[in-house]
């Protein structure tokens, strides 16, 4: 990577201020989007990208970062350094600018920093301020510098050192530590190795040619990412333990100042999974680039579909919906950051109008030239779309067949619901329990007035790849669906959901644990919103019940058992039974253990990666065997035998 020259140095003239950081300690969630663990992520996020700034601009090609065991987080670059001579007009150094003052950097000149992806220039000093210590070392003319700060507050100036204390193996760049303050981030700032390892991971697939290293020393663990395939990387990454219909198309271009990457492939599965970027921030919520693509998308699939005469008896076409069944694609856009307009502080949503049109025009143009140049690969996409249409249409008319709006608001509820009295959804609980056995306990031990109890018959429907036509002909699940009140498919009304608890409470062994599998596919392929919305939880029924004379305790885990029934031991003969399934529990225990909230045990159930999700749902329940059979083998060890 060369780097790129500038009219003018980079050094204290190409700093601008703005305005002063005052406000930030006071709103950190203005500046970071949360104070929760994210808003920690977000913090690390900021001064990654920093480095990666330099990396956009042709100046670094390593990126260090390490997690200490004293949760202090460190980022290394071998890039020029942050500047250390004076700012004009503020008797400063140009560090002490940039981590002090809100809206300073080299970003806003539109000269140094052509493309990056950091806070407009807001990052470093936002950290800064909400650092309980931080501390930043420049190499920069074969010298080092080094300033401290608590809390934003520097203390000191920037002094010339001997030794570099934050360990740079770099003749230049720049190095910062720094540990988030707990007065700030009440909930903590123990971040997971995983979600760091996978969110540069994610940067290393967008910046080639530029090595990562992650370490943890609490975990004592290292990482490298370097890909020189750069998005096609990622799509392959994406569409790991898929059967894929094609390679990937990818296409790149410029227009203007503008630079367009494009990764598309389709898998045979039915589910979409589109990520895009902005100067490798993940946009999560989209925004003009991901409206330009999706458009160009389906009208070229339209287009070349209507020229072979496959739509000819399908006047409105193929959806949007159809297209993009089965659908893997990376949107990749850079662009001047001094032109970038976001949706919200956060930037998860790209707002600039502009961009849509370029897209569109773009994608528009490559795809109508690749279709007509691979013909096979058009037909075989077209295929699968047309596919994907005849099945939605099924599966709408089995769907308004099912569900009729008496059904929907509660009119016709499955007979085996036994409801609660509660109207209100926060305060109602459903309980999705395995088994006639199971259900009787619970509908006995429940609260009436505001717990629920669907009891289910057997293994239900793997959903995995099961469009809405199957899933509503399989009883059981219409009647969950029935049951939760707020539809499914395209015309879910989320304010309809009866209860904000749903409960899977399966027996603890090989079979509930695949009952429960079964069950969470089902929500995470079709009602993914109560996933997201926090509603799902699985409840924790005890493993072992320990009884010495006329005393009972019950006990989570295997350790817990052992320490228990140690105790019971020093005072008489203790009697332990094995809880296999739920039926084994009268209706008082099954409360006392499972159902009660002041004394129950519940797992919610977040998506932490939904690229990682997705993957291992298809792993799991899909229809490829090697890649499952490698997962067995790999965690067989690790595997808990029932005797």
């Amino acid at each position: 990577m060369q780097p790129r020259k500038n009219d003018e140095e980079y050094s204290g003239q190409s700093i601008k201020v703005l305005e002063g950081l005052e406000p930030v300690r006071k709103r950190p969630a203005m500046y970071i989007g949360s104070t929760s663990i994210e808003g920690v992520y977000h913090c690390l996020a900021e001064i990654v990208d920093n480095s990666i700034d330099e990396a956009l601009a042709g100046y670094a090609k390593n990126v260090y970062v390490t997690i200490g065991e004293d949760n202090y987080f460190t980022v290394i670059d071998d890039g020029r350094g942050i500047p250390v001579d004076a700012v004009p007009g503020y008797g400063k150094s140009a560090l002490e600018i940039v981590m002090t003052k809100l809206h300073a950097g080299g970003k806003f000149d539109g000269k140094s920093y052509k493309i990056s992806g950091g806070l407009h220039g807001v990052g470093a000093s936002v950290v800064n301020a909400l650092s309980n210590h931080l501390i930043v070392e420049i190499k920069r003319d074969g010298k080092i510098y080094r300033q401290e700060y608590k809390r934003g507050a520097p203390q000191g100036d920037v002094k010339e050192v001997a030794d570099s204390l934050l360990k740079s193996p770099f003749k230049t760049g720049t190095a910062i530590s720094f540990l988030p303050d707990t007065s700030i981030f009440a909930q903590g700032i123990d971040l997971t190795f995983k979600q760091i390892r996978k969110r540069i991971k994610e940067r290393a697939y967008l910046i080639s040619s530029v090595f990562f290293r992650i370490e943890d020393h609490r975990e004592h663990a290292v990482y490298g990412y370097y890909f020189d395939g750069g998005i096609i990387s990622l799509i392959t990454d994406i569409n790991k333990n898929k059967k894929v219909l094609h390679e990937p198309l990818y296409f790149k271009k410029a227009v203007d100042e503008i630079e367009l990457e494009i990764a598309i492939q389709y898998n045979d599965t039915i589910a979409e999974n589109v990520v895009s970027f902005v100067n490798v921030i993940n946009t999560k919520e989209g925004g003009t680039h991901l409206t330009g693509f999706k458009m160009a998308l389906t009208r070229a699939v339209n287009s070349y579909a209507k020229k072979e005469g496959a739509i000819k008896d399908i006047p409105e076409g193929l959806s949007g919906e159809d297209v993009r069944e089965g659908l893997s694609a990376v949107v990749y856009i850079k662009m001047p950051s001094n032109n970038l307009q976001f949706e919200g502080q956060t930037k998860t949503k790209l707002g600039n109008a502009e961009i849509q049109g370029i897209v569109q025009t773009e994608v528009n143009k490559y795809l109508d030239q690749y279709f007509e140049e691979n013909p096979r690969v058009a037909r075989e996409i077209v295929g699968k779309i047309m596919l994907a249409q005849r099945a939605r249409l099924a599966a709408k008319a089995a769907k308004e067949a099912v569900l009729r709006k008496g059904a929907l608001e509660g009119a016709a509820l499955p007979g085996k619901l036994a409801d609660c009295q509660e109207k209100d959804p926060a305060k109602s609980e459903l309980f999705i329990v395995e088994g006639d056995s199971a259900g009787g306990s619970a509908k006995q031990g429940r609260d009436r007035k505001f717990q629920a109890i669907l009891p289910l018959r057997g293994k239900i429907l793997n959903t995995e790849k099961a469009y809405l036509d199957r899933v509503l002909n399989f009883k059981e699940l219409k009647d969950l669906v029935v049951a939760l009140g707020m539809g499914i498919g395209e015309t879910v009304d989320y304010a309809k959901l009866r209860y904000h608890k749903i409960i899977i409470m399966t027996d603890a062994d090989v079979d509930g644990e695949h009952i429960r599998t079964l069950i969470l596919t089902f929500f995470y392929r079709h009602m993914q919103s109560i996933v997201e919305h926090g509603h799902l939880y699985i409840a924790q029924p005890p493993l072992f019940k320990i009884q010495s004379g006329k005393s009972i305790q019950y006990a989570y885990s295997e350790e817990e058992r052992n320490v228990i029934a140690k105790k019971m031991e020093e005072k008489q003969g203790v009697m332990i039974q094995r809880y296999k399934g739920l039926g084994e529990m009268n209706p008082e225990q099954l409360s006392e253990t499972t159902m009660i909230p002041e004394k129950r045990v519940l797992k919610q159930v977040y998506v932490e990666d939904l690229e990682q999700a997705d993957q291992t749902f298809t792993m799991l329940m899909g229809d490829e065997v090697p890649p499952r059979k490698k997962f067995i083998q790999a965690h067989a060890q690790s595997a808990e035998i029932d005797t």
